[in-house]
C-alpha cells in the first residue's frame, strides 16, 4: 500500500509539473464508490467490451470480408475443394492454420454473449432498484441504446463468416426488411447492393462491425461512466447514507485494485469458457448458400426472442390496392422490439409523470416497496422469456417428440396469458414481504417459541431485530395516488388538459392504490413502551 502511494505521488508530481493538475487528481483519487456486488454487473459489461476489442483487432488482421468466391485447400480435411467466399475461407484459416486463432475466435464470440448478458442483467438491476430515476433519465437512455447497438454489433459480427446458420439469419434479415410497405424493396436493395444475397453485403457489415458501431459504442460508454463519475453512484439504503452524501471506498488505491483484478477474473472466465465450451463451429454449418437451410438453426440468445416473435405469430397478411402487407412478418420483427425498446427507454418519464416525483434520488428502492414496478418488470422479463423459448419450438417438438404446431398454439396461448398472472403474483408477493417487514417492526422477528403466562394465556416470544434493520425497514416513503383535480378551478373556469389529468390520476391509481403502509414513529413507540416483545 504505502508502495502505490509513494507511486501515485511521483506520477502527481510530474503530471503538476506540467499540467497542475494535482488538485484534480487529488479530488479524484479520491473519490468515494459505494461497495456492492451488484455495481460489478455494469463492470462485467465494460470489461467485456474491452476484450471484444482486443480480439476483434486481432481477428482483423487475417479476416478477409469478401464475398468473391474461392476454392477451399485448408487444413480442414472434410472441406477440402469446396467452393466458398473468402470470408467463409479465411474464418476457417483463423480457425485451423493461424497459431491461437480459433481459441481468439471463440474468446471474442464468448465474450460477445457476456457482453449483452451483463448489460442485460445490469439494466435489470437499474429498473428493480429505481437507479433510473432523477438525475440519472440521460445514461437510463444511453443504456437503451447501447443495448439496442449490442444487438445489431451481435447480428453483424455473427453474419461475418458466410457460413449457413448466419446467411439463415440473413435471409430472415432480408425478409423483414422486404416487409416494410412502399420502401422495403428499397432498403434491402441498398443493405445487400442488388438481389439477395448480392456482393457486397459481408463488406459493409464488416464496417459496420469493426468501425462505425464501435466508434458509437466507445463515444456513448465514455459518456455514460462520465455521467455516473459525476452524478456518483447510488447507493443502498443503510444508516447514515442519505441523498447528499456517499458511503464507500476512495477511488485509489482500494477501488482501482479491486476494478483491476475483477477484468483478470472476467477475462480468465471468458478464456476458460472459450477453452472447453465450443461455440460456432462454422466448418459444421457448411459455406452459405441460399437454396440450403440447416436442420435447427438458432441465433445467439439475445436474439432469440426475435425468432419466438417471428415462428409464433398468426399468418396474418392486408391486402389492399394491389399491394400485400406481411403482417406476419412486420408486426412480430419490427413493431414489437420496437414497442419494447421504446417503452423501456422512456419508462423513467412515464413513472415521473404518473408519481409526480421531481427530486433527485441517490438512495435506492428495494424491489418489494414498490410492487407495481416490479410487477410490470417481472411481466416484461416472462414476456420476453416466453419469445425465446418459441423461438426454439423445433428443438422443443424434436425432443419430446410433439406437433410443432400444437407447440406454437400453447406459446401464442402463453404469451397472452403468463405476462399479467406474473404480474399480479409479483406485486402479491412484494405487499406481502411488506406486510411482513411492517409486522417484524412492530412486534420483532418470530422465534417459534410459545410461552405461558402465569394466567394461563399462550404467547409467542418475539425477538427484538436491531435499530439498523428496523430504520431499512422504515425508512422508505410511501406513495399515495395523485387526487383527481376538479373539473373547474376556484374561479369556475374549465380547467386545461382535464383529460390529460384525469388519465393521469386513473395510471396513479393503479400504482399506487395497493400499498402497505410503513409503521410511523408513533406506532413503533407505542409497541415499545407496551413491552409485548
Amino acid at each position: 500500500m504505502a508502495m502505490l502511494e509513494k507511486a501515485a505521488a511521483q506520477v502527481g508530481g510530474t503530471i503538476d509539473d506540467r499540467f497542475g493538475a494535482a488538485g484534480w487528481i487529488k479530488k479524484t483519487a479520491r473519490k468515494v464508490f459505494p461497495d456492492h456486488w451488484s455495481f460489478m454487473l455494469g463492470e462485467i459489461a465494460l470489461y467485456s467490451f474491452i476484450i471484444l476489442l482486443l480480439t476483434g483487432t486481432f481477428l482483423t488482421l487475417w479476416f478477409q470480408p469478401s464475398q468473391s468466391e474461392v476454392v477451399y485447400h485448408g487444413a480442414y480435411t472434410p472441406l477440402q475443394g469446396l467452393k466458398m467466399s473468402q470470408a467463409y475461407e479465411s474464418t476457417l484459416r483463423i480457425s485451423f492454420d493461424v497459431r491461437g486463432g480459433l481459441i481468439m475466435r471463440q474468446i471474442h464470440h464468448w465474450a460477445a454473449l457476456i457482453f449483452v448478458s451483463a448489460m442485460v442483467v445490469h439494466l435489470c438491476r437499474i429498473f428493480f432498484t429505481g437507479a433510473f430515476r432523477k438525475p440519472r433519465e440521460t445514461n437510463w437512455i444511453i443504456g437503451t441504446i447501447l443495448l439496442t447497438l449490442a444487438l445489431i454489433e451481435g447480428l453483424a459480427g455473427y453474419s461475418l463468416p458466410d457460413d449457413l446458420l448466419s446467411g439463415t439469419g440473413l435471409r430472415i434479415t432480408e425478409g423483414v426488411l422486404l416487409s416494410l410497405p412502399l420502401v422495403g424493396t428499397y432498403l434491402s436493395y441498398f443493405l445487400f447492393g442488388g438481389q439477395f444475397p448480392g456482393d457486397d453485403l459481408i463488406a459493409r457489415l464488416y464496417t459496420a462491425h469493426v468501425l462505425l458501431i464501435p466508434g458509437i459504442f466507445l463515444a456513448l460508454i465514455t459518456v455514460h461512466v462520465m455521467l455516473v463519475w459525476y452524478q456518483k453512484h447510488t447507493q443502498y439504503p443503510l444508516p447514515g447514507r442519505t441523498e447528499k452524501n456517499a458511503v464507500g471506498y476512495p477511488f485509489f488505491p482500494v477501488y482501482t485494485a479491486k476494478a483491476g483484478g475483477f477484468f483478470f477474473i472476467t477475462f480468465g472466465v471468458t478464456a476458460l469458457l472459450s477453452s472447453v465450451a465450443t461455440i460456432n463451429p462454422i466448418w459444421l454449418f457448411g459455406p452459405y448458400k441460399p437454396g440450403e437451410v440447416s436442420d435447427g438453426t438458432q441465433p445467439d440468445w439475445y436474439m432469440g426472442f426475435l425468432e419466438g416473435s417471428l415462428r409464433m405469430m398468426p399468418p396474418w397478411e392486408i391486402r389492399a390496392w394491389g399491394y400485400t402487407v406481411p403482417m406476419n412478418v412486420l408486426v412480430p420483427a419490427l413493431i414489437v422490439p420496437g414497442f419494447m425498446f421504446t417503452a423501456l427507454g422512456l419508462y423513467p418519464f412515464i413513472e415521473r409523470w404518473v408519481t409526480g416525483d421531481d427530486r433527485e434520488h441517490h438512495i435506492l428502492d428495494r424491489p418489494r416497496n414498490v410492487p407495481t414496478r416490479t410487477g410490470l418488470g417481472v411481466l416484461a422479463i416472462s414476456f420476453w422469456l416466453i419469445l425465446l423459448a418459441g423461438g426454439a419450438n423445433d428443438l422443443f417438438a424434436i425432443t419430446f417428440h410433439l406437433s410443432i404446431n400444437s407447440i406454437t398454439r400453447a406459446f401464442q396461448v402463453l404469451i397472452i396469458v403468463i405476462p399479467p398472472i406474473s404480474y399480479v403474483v409479483t406485486k402479491r408477493i412484494c405487499l406481502g414481504l411488506q406486510r411482513r417487514d411492517r409486522e417484524k417492526v412492530l412486534h420483532g422477528r418470530e422465534t417459534g417459541i410459545i410461552q405461558r403466562l402465569p394466567d394461563g394465556e399462550m404467547i409467542e416470544v418475539h425477538e427484538p431485530i436491531s435499530d439498523t434493520e428496523k430504520w431499512m425497514l422504515t425508512q422508505h416513503l410511501s406513495r399515495r395516488p395523485l387526487e383527481l383535480e376538479p373539473d373547474t378551478d376556484d374561479n369556475g373556469i374549465p380547467r386545461r388538459r382535464l383529460l390529460l389529468s384525469k388519465a393521469r390520476a386513473r395510471v396513479s391509481r393503479f400504482y399506487f392504490e395497493d400499498r402497505v403502509e410503513p409503521p410511523t414513529p408513533a406506532e413503533v413507540r407505542e409497541i415499545e413502551t407496551s413491552g409485548h416483545h
